[in-house]
């Protein structure tokens, strides 16, 4: 062995007390988020389940998915969403969800950042989508890895114009999302023949082989925290990737994993607050009233990585409390989260809302 040659025991140790594991390649990749997430859950002091709320929100979430007919189909339905079945579409999704974090606002919903298109005003995750449509529209680049690599034409001026908002309020964390399109840029033209498709093709069809590779190669992707002496992976953004890809082409052409249901739910701010709507997520008083008071919460704070892996570990419980209880139907926590964040927007525009949802800014979701 050279001296320039990393001692494999050594790097062995490292990984270990790092908590990263040595993957065998001869097995199926795995992304350990949900083993994470059941570490959290039962380390978690703050965020507790509820056994018997979750069997009934189970069945009332099985029957409100039914009476919508809910499915993969769903996602090309909405209006902003693309249509076509082809790589732009997949620039356009990968764009998206590389871009797709901290939308809330502290503004009234007149005075919140909102993006016009269309003859309407978009917020929330639904002004990003507007705001990349209406780019492509106007004839700018937005969705191509060698334009964000080029700060002269992707120039700052050029970004704030395809991001310019309706109201006074700008779009949040504006230098952090030129940030991730500059990183992906120099890493799609450097390392995958500057097309996201190549990122496809090397992870072989499967759903967590494209989320490692994604945390693997490009950092604003890599959502992992240290939680009581463990590395927990939660992935939202690369997780959430992979299931739009799966739901835009129905499990078809680029949306095709031999392992999607390796995929968690994406654990944001939304969807805690819906599961504890539905009294599935229980807090500590501190907590709750933390929450409550509309106080920021720190990313990676203990309180913050309970609610996001308690999510997961609570959606999973649904999940399977649902095929225990309806044998033969096939649901996954894809689909289960896709279902809950519509209701909760739902509910929030009819103001329905309850517990506020917790106030973290961050790029991970």
């Amino acid at each position: 062995m050279s001296d320039d040659e990393a001692d494999p025991e050594l790097l062995a140790l490292l990984r270990q007390s790092l908590g990263i594991k040595t993957h065998d390649p001869e097995l199926p990749p795995e992304t350990g988020v949900l083993e994470g997430a059941e570490h959290v859950y039962n380390q978690a002091i703050d965020v507790a389940l509820d056994t018997q709320a979750t069997k009934a929100a189970a069945q009332a979430i099985y029957e409100m998915m039914q009476r919508k007919s809910y499915s993969t189909k769903t996602w090309a339905e909405h209006e902003l969403h693309p249509k076509e079945k082809d790589e732009s579409t997949v620039n356009f999704i990968f764009t998206m969800d590389l871009l797709n974090f901290s939308f809330w606002s502290e503004r009234t919903p007149e005075e919140r950042f909102a993006i016009e298109y269309k003859g309407r005003k978009w917020t929330g995750y639904w002004s990003l989508v507007a705001a990349l449509q209406r780019a492509l529209d106007e004839g700018i680049p937005i969705t191509s890895p060698t334009f964000w690599r080029n700060e002269g034409e992707c120039s700052i001026k050029v970004l704030r114009h395809v991001f310019r908002s309706a109201t006074e309020e700008d779009i949040p964390l504006f230098d952090e999302r030129v940030a991730c399109l500059r990183e992906a840029g120099q890493v799609l033209c450097e390392h995958f023949d500057s097309r996201f498709s190549t990122c496809i093709t090397q992870a072989q069809q499967s759903a967590a082989g494209l989320v490692n590779l994604l945390a693997t190669n490009f950092s604003c992707f890599r959502d992992a925290f240290r939680f009581e002496g463990k590395r927990v992976h939660i992935y939202k953004r690369a997780q959430i990737l992979v299931a739009d890809l799966w739901a835009c082409f129905n499990g078809t052409s680029y949306g095709t994993f031999n392992d999607i249901d390796k995929i968690t739910m994406f654990a944001d701010y939304r969807i805690p607050q819906m599961l504890q709507s539905f009294d599935c997520l229980r807090y500590s008083p501190p907590l709750e009233m933390h929450i409550r008071h509309l106080k920021p919460l720190e990313s990676g704070h203990p309180w913050e990585i309970q609610l996001r892996c308690c999510s997961i570990w609570s959606v999973e419980l649904l999940r399977r409390e649902i095929i225990r209880t309806h044998p033969g139907t096939h649901v996954n926590a894809i689909l289960i989260d896709f279902f809950l964040y519509d209701t909760m927007k739902e509910r929030e525009a009819a103001g329905l809302e309850g517990l506020p949802h917790h106030r973290t800014r961050s790029i991970w979701y």
